[in-house]
């Protein structure tokens, strides 16, 4: 099944998206019969990929075409029932990869909800009028502040242990104790109790903030909502820009954007993705951004990066390697990403930076090895450096007129950080504090093949004699490889440092609900995920491994 990531909320089908002043309301009421697989319908506002999906385009909306909005109050369009989570019979008839893509994305998804809280000034409130199961709650603690109905029937529950021999599959268990720091022998409690713990002891336990009653209970979430908005940084006013649809031309063995190209050649089981800088003039200050639209250089080149990442996540899952390039002129990245730095405040500036750090958040935890070829006429600069720093390993082509360079700028040193809140040189030189002041000093400078190896900014010159051979055997011996010893062994290398939630998180993801989504206990025939709703209980192999 082909799965598009791309929407607009005239085709939602199961979102409502309302605007009043500095709030907007994002009201989830699920089209039952509107799921990505028309034979599983989507009862009690339960959810599969594509529900997400729409999640993520409206808070990608809020952020870029509503500057006014400060507070978002994410609800339910039904009455008793705020969400029951992922669907069981979807999960259940998956195939394994779409499993942890799936939760992935949610995972992302809900990430992007606490980066906005954290960095935009756009914070969320959990309007819980009803029960809230599972991915429903696990909504619910991406947000700021939860708010529950008072009305000795809503409950927030995470019964995945309990009815499904699964995990919380998008970062409840971490949330809960990490973000909330709920005591581990409540958060156990919580998670194996199915019908879950409302009213006083929720509020008393940390599971949500405050209750309200029916009878105030619009009163209670608008006064939240307008209290968060009160100290937002956000423009009161102002226009936003539209994201407007992609220009994407899709064929057989290529995708095509205007500043991204990927061409897949699934014989050898890779995709080479070329990102292409800047051409013309760029603008230079914020106003000629937001005249420029989603189609300047900086905004239509994030935009067409994560639309791909997520494109070959879902839909090309035997492409296993992937070879970064860049083409076009260096000094014309530096210049064009000037604007981010010198008006970093700008809330539009402040959006294109966040949007740049989410898409290459989300190439850091792509299962896919990642191979960046430094070539003659390639520009990893500044932002599009970050690719090569990102990359498992990096290949630099010594040569050519002029001679290949790479250069670092302001963007390398903060404000594109990984989940475990390191910029990637950080990262790369661990303990090295010394060395990634030096590189500094290097900022705006044209490095060469042997100055570039001297500062440790890639894995490996090559001249022309050996490149084209030794970045074949790199190509060859990488798919040769298990692909499952690679996502562990790459997930494990790419966050060296401290952990955090986020880290946690897909760290946790991709080891134990990968691992749990392969046991019998789970998804076999006779486990939870397939006897759920039968009747028959699951019988459970009861060797503790």
């Amino acid at each position: 099944m082909f799965v598009s990531f791309e929407t607009h909320p005239d085709r939602y089908r199961h979102w409502r998206l309302d605007i009043a002043g500095r709030v907007a309301t994002l009201s989830m009421k699920v089209d039952e019969d509107g799921g990505l697989d028309p034979a599983y319908p989507l009862k009690l506002n339960s959810y599969d990929l594509g529900v997400d999906i729409e999640l993520y385009d409206a808070v990608q909306r809020l952020r870029f075409e509503h500057p006014e909005v400060a507070a978002v109050v994410i609800t339910s369009g039904l009455d008793k029932i705020f969400s029951a989570g992922a669907n069981i019979r979807v999960l259940a008839a998956s195939s394994h990869a779409a499993k942890v893509n799936f939760c992935k994305f949610t995972n992302e998804t809900r990430n992007a909800i606490e980066d906005a809280s954290a960095h935009s000034g756009q914070r969320y409130v959990a309007a819980v009028n009803g029960t809230a199961s599972g991915g429903g709650y696990e909504l619910a603690l991406a947000c700021d502040h939860i708010v529950l109905v008072d009305d000795n029937a809503s409950a927030v529950s995470l019964p995945e242990v309990a009815l499904l021999a699964v995990l919380p599959g998008t970062g409840g268990l971490t949330r809960l104790v990490d973000k909330r720091q709920v005591r581990r022998d409540r958060a156990d409690i919580l998670s194996t109790t199915a019908e879950g713990v409302r009213g006083r002891r929720a509020v008393e336990w940390g599971l949500v903030d405050e209750l309200a009653p029916r009878s105030r209970w619009d009163d209670a979430v608008r006064a939240r909502a307008e209290g968060m908005a009160a100290v937002s940084d956000r423009p009161d006013s102002g226009p936003g820009v539209e994201l407007s649809p992609l220009t994407r031309q899709m064929e057989a063995d290529s995708v095509r954007y205007p500043s991204v190209t990927a061409t897949l050649d699934r014989e050898r089981g890779v995709v080479e993705i070329t990102v292409h800088g800047p051409e013309g003039a760029q603008p230079k200050s914020p106003d000629e951004l937001l005249q420029a639209g989603a189609d300047s250089w900086l905004l239509g080149t994030a935009r067409a990066l994560d639309d791909l990442i997520l494109h070959l996540r879902a839909n090309e899952l035997e492409l296993g390697t992937w070879l970064l390039r860049t083409t076009g002129d260096a000094t014309a990245v530096l210049a064009a990403e000037d604007v981010l730095t010198r008006h970093a405040d700008h809330w539009l500036v402040r959006e294109i930076v966040l949007y740049w750090k989410r898409t290459l958040k989300r190439l850091d935890v792509t299962s896919r090895s990642l191979l960046a070829l430094i070539e003659p006429g390639s520009c990893f600069a500044g932002t599009l450096f970050e690719l090569a720093l990102a990359a498992d390993r990096s290949y630099l082509h010594e040569g050519g007129e002029p001679p290949t360079r790479v250069a670092l700028s302001a963007m390398n040193f903060g404000p594109l950080t990984m989940g475990n809140d390191l910029t990637r040189l950080a990262g790369r030189f661990l303990g090295q504090t010394g060395h990634v002041e030096e590189l500094a000093t290097n900022i705006g400078v044209g490095l060469e093949a042997q100055d570039a190896d001297k500062l440790g900014l890639v894995t490996a010159v090559l001249d022309d004699i050996d490149w084209d051979d030794e970045v074949r055997l790199a190509i060859e011996e990488r798919v040769s490889f298990s692909p499952d010893a690679l996502t562990g062994m790459e997930a494990s290398l790419r966050f060296a440092g401290p952990e955090t939630l986020e880290t946690k998180i897909f760290g946790r993801l991709t080891a134990w609900q990968n691992w749990i989504f392969q046991r019998p206990n789970a998804t076999g025939e006779d486990g939870a995920l397939r006897r759920y709703g039968t009747g028959h209980r699951a019988e459970f192999d009861t060797r503790r491994v």
